[in-house]
């Protein structure tokens, strides 16, 4: 309902988006999960390969999955084009179905590849970043975009050595390269000035509001429902309120494709930035005193 409103009362979309897909979009770009950022803190916590881990990851992974289709929908509507739509859900099923049931098994190989050459060597670090290239350029192609493809291909790669060595051979390059010069374009596109009367700061706050009421405290009361008592709950609302990184890439390609306004560009970023800086400390607060208390905020 939000979303009708701002349509017909703002310049938050461009003309030649409808209503339903800006309604469509807006609900996307609010539900989508700070993904990395959730995977992060769970393993820093311990609580990955926990039932509560799964829980959060998984819940986690199918909700920036519909996202995903639903914004291949209103890429398909705002282009006139039913083709793009089925070639992205239909593309991005098969991609997961092909990963889990036949790559899963042929990776295993790094792992054996790894313990024959006692760690990972140039060529195996060499070969597992080609097909992380050609995972992303097929995701891409097929309009969900590259991070899925890469972030499909993370979940079935093996665990243990082969992973451990991956993760520190490229942690250093993207957390202190490659992630910051993302923030920076996306901080290049953020223009404050364009939230310059009281009514456009009143629907900067209102957003803020629905997005914690409509992810965060949602979140929170489906676990609940679920049988989960109120601390996990509150801990997985917190931890799906986050939207960091992915929400940003959205908004992005938003912007890129264009289907909304710098305005409701700008606005959505200040969202995304204060529910994104809340997880971390009500994560903290929340998971103090209990046996899950590794994470430091």
């Amino acid at each position: 309902m939000a979303s009708f409103w701002f349509y017909h009362n703002g310049d938050f979309f461009q003309p030649k988006v409808t209503p339903w897909s800006a309604a469509l979009y807006l609900g996307a770009s609010m539900t989508i999960t700070a993904f990395p950022m959730l995977a992060r803190i769970l393993y820093e916590c311990g609580l990955a390969q926990t039932r509560f881990g799964t829980l959060a990851l998984g819940a986690a992974s199918v909700d920036n999955g519909v996202a995903w289709c639903l914004l291949a929908i209103v890429l398909a509507s705002v282009k006139n084009s039913l083709s793009i739509a089925i070639l992205a859900i239909g593309g991005g099923i098969c991609y997961v179905l092909f990963a889990i049931f036949l790559a899963q098994p042929l990776l295993r190989a790094f792992t054996r590849m790894t313990k024959r050459d006692a760690g990972v060597n140039k060529q195996t670090l060499t070969l597992m970043l080609i097909i992380l290239m050609f995972c992303a350029w097929f995701t891409d192609v097929t309009g969900i975009y590259a991070i899925f493809g890469a972030f499909v291909l993370g979940a079935v790669t093996p665990r243990g050595e082969f992973a451990q060595q991956i993760r520190q051979h490229t942690e250093f390059l993207t957390t202190s390269f490659l992630l910051p010069i993302f923030f920076v374009f996306s901080g290049l596109n953020t223009k404050i000035g364009l939230i310059n009367t009281p009514t456009l700061w009143g629907i900067t706050f209102l957003i803020i509001a629905i997005a914690i009421l409509g992810k965060g405290v949602a979140c929170m009361l489906a676990a609940k429902l679920a049988g989960e008592n109120w601390r996990e709950s509150a801990t997985i609302g917190a931890l799906m309120n986050a939207r960091g990184l992915m929400e940003l890439i959205i908004l992005n390609i938003g912007l890129e494709q264009g289907i909304i306004t710098p305005t409701l560009f700008t606005i959505m970023v200040i969202m995304a930035v204060i529910t994104t800086l809340m997880a971390s400390s009500l994560i903290a607060f929340l998971l103090q005193g209990t046996s899950y208390e590794k994470y430091s905020a």
